[in-house]
């Protein structure tokens, strides 16, 4: 089963329509950056905050880029 495939499964269980192909492309890249900027563990974390945000994928990135810029200043 590739990752596409059980992505659109777990998303029809879960009663949501799977992400596309951007949107994965984005949460890669913010789960990518969660990781190499903290810990490993801080990418799935990152990726269920956003959905707790109500963000988008793209919404999310462009919080991130904010934040770089500022230095990752605590807030």
């Amino acid at each position: 089963m590739t990752a596409k495939e059980w992505l659109a499964g777990f998303a029809s269980r879960l009663g949501v329509v799977a992400p596309t192909d951007e949107e994965v492309s984005d949460l890669l890249r913010l789960a990518g950056e969660a990781a190499h900027a903290s810990e490993r563990t801080a990418a799935p974390v990152a990726c269920w905050l956003i959905a707790r945000a109500g963000l988008s994928p793209a919404e999310a990135l462009e919080v991130l880029e904010s934040w770089k810029k500022q230095g990752f200043e605590r807030s």
